[in-house]
This record gives structure tokens, sequence and C-alpha cells, in this order.
């Protein structure tokens, strides 16, 4: 027979009142509470979590919307955010939006049914419309990696300018003039990323040749695509940047089927560390984003929103990147 309150009371000798202000999520005595969690280990008791969410109307699950579960950044943050949130007594829905504004909003609405406490998504849009609802239910949303035009909720995220004119300078400083870039259009970081690519070349008094500029897709065949089309120009590029993880790999496969070599040929600078960089040859040079912290902070302002109640003045948190070094840039004379 399943362990009841009555059970937690006659084990550690405390008051029904007491255990049930901790069952449902208020504050006791430190002494109280380790009794209170000694025994629920002890006797394998199982909290009631509609029963406790109908009393304190929160459900102690959170809501996390990605632009798309095929990627491999969502799904380091995916596993940052969960472990971060167990640890706060917090469950997830993981909503993915496949890259497609229509569903975004309808996952939105499929949240607030749920009765999250909050939400945390990387956006697909571009704009908030999709979360004006979540403002009408008062519940907390905190954008995260890319923010919105408007600037109505709270965000973390990286600069991306900053972050492209550090890694430009690897380029610069090898002597490289000719170089291209092949980068995502759709979405706040692509554009972020270009200005920031714009910004570096102007700095270093450096031209930028429009056949070198190729803007689109956030995906492997827009990489790949993209470095074909470099590689066969009378004139092509000595560098490339690619501006994250899916291009860089597309940008990669293409320098390995034409022949030639990296950073002989063509050297490569990308965006988006990932573990297959390190592994195959040579070692790319990166830009690696804060994962875990920014799934920190992300979490840490979402149950700042909850416990407040209050959803006034949007905050916005921008990290700093750090380049990892590899073999696949060439020093030019």
């Amino acid at each position: 027979m399943p362990a009841t309150i009555i059970d937690i009371k006659e084990r550690t000798g405390l008051s029904l009142a007491t255990i049930s202000k901790y069952l449902n999520g208020g504050n006791v005595l430190p002494e109280n509470r380790v009794k209170i969690e000694a025994a629920i280990k002890e006797l394998n008791y199982e909290v009631n979590e509609i029963a406790r969410g109908l009393v304190t109307k929160k459900t102690r699950t959170i809501g996390i919307m990605v632009h798309s579960v095929d990627s491999p950044f969502c799904g380091q943050l995916l596993h940052f955010l969960s472990e971060i949130l167990r640890r706060h007594g917090y469950g997830i829905l993981i909503c993915d939006s496949n890259n497609d504004e229509e569903q975004e909003e309808q996952n939105v609405k499929h949240l607030l049914g749920r009765k999250v406490d909050g939400i945390i998504v990387i956006p697909v849009s571009e704009t908030a419309a999709f979360l004006d609802c979540t403002r009408k239910r008062n519940v907390p949303v905190v954008l995260l990696d890319r923010a919105l035009t408007d600037g109505s909720f709270d965000c973390v995220k990286i600069d991306n300018r900053a972050a492209v004119i550090n890694a430009m300078d690897v380029l610069l400083r090898n002597n490289h003039k000719k170089i291209a870039i092949i980068a995502s259009k759709k979405e706040y970081t692509g554009r972020e990323r270009y200005e920031g690519f714009k910004q570096a070349m102007k700095k270093a008094g450096v031209k930028v040749n429009k056949q070198y500029v190729c803007l689109g897709s956030h995906s492997l065949a827009w990489g790949y695509e993209n470095m074909k089309k470099l590689l066969a120009l009378r004139e092509r590029p000595t560098a490339v940047f690619t501006d994250n993880y899916e291009i860089t790999l597309g940008a990669m496969m293409a320098v390995n089927e034409s022949g030639l070599k990296c950073p002989e040929d063509i050297s490569i600078l990308g965006f988006d560390d990932q573990i297959i960089f390190h592994l195959i040859n040579p070692p790319v040079y990166m830009v690696e984003q804060p994962l875990q912290e920014m799934s920190e902070k992300a979490v840490e302002m979402l149950l700042g929103r909850i416990d407040s109640g209050s959803l006034d003045q949007p905050k916005e948190i921008s990290l700093d990147t750090r380049l990892i070094e590899g073999s696949s840039v060439k020093s030019l004379p």
C-alpha cells in the first residue's frame, strides 16, 4: 500500500500542517525539512503533483521550445537546461518548432494548455507576436540564443558581432584578404554574425568581394553547395568564415570532395564548437559559445520571474565567447 502523509507524520513526529506546508512548496525549518525528506525517501512516498498543483497553482514544469531538435546546438542546450532544472525540482516539456513559425505558435498554446510555470524558447520568429498569449496568462518567458526585435522579453545570448570580429582577427593577422562568408540570413544570429564579418573587414580596410558573400539557410546543404561554388571560382578565396555548425560541416564535406586540402588550399574558420570538429582532419578553428553558462542564466532568470510574479522591465544578458584553436587556418606570406 502506498505511503501517505500520515506515515510521514508518524515517522518524523511532525505535525500534518508542517508536512503539508513542505509538500506544497512552503518554507519549513531546516531540521524539519531534513526529517521530512528522509522519511519520504525511506517510505518511497510519491508526491501527488496534480493535488499539489491545485493548492500552489504551480505544476513545477517548464516548457522548452527549440527551433529544431535535429540541431546538435539545441541538443546540447536541452541537456544543460534539463539537468539544471532537475536540480531545482522542475520537470520539462520539450517542443520542436521545426523552423516553422506556425508550429511555434501552436507549441506556445500547447505548453500553456499544460499549465507550465514558465517557458524557455529558442525562437524561430523575429517578432514577439507568437508570445502575446503568455502575457495574458502571466507566464514568464526567457529567450535563449536569439533575441526578438521589440525586446519585450528576457533574453540570454552571446554578443554575436563581437564574437565574429574577434574570430576574424585570426584570418586577418594571417594575411588573408580574399575572405568569403557562408552564413544564414533567416534568423537573428546569422544576420548579427554577418554584420560582425562586415565590421571586421571594414576595420581592417579589406574590401568584401560580392562573389564571396553567400547568405541563405541554416543548413548543411547550404554550406556544402556554396563551398563548392566558391572553390570553383576562377579567383577563389583563400579563407572562408562559416557561421554555424551545420554550414561548417557542409563546407568541410565540399572541400574533401573537391580534392583540395584544408588549410593548404583553403582556410576555414567556423562557429559553434562541436566534438566532431576535433575528430576530423584538420581540427577546425572554432568560436565556442558558453552553452552551460547560457543555460544557467536562462534558468536563473526564469525561476526569478516565477518566484516574483513580475514580468516588468525585461532584461538582456549578453555573454562572451572564446576561440578554440585548430589547424584549419594557413598563414599567408
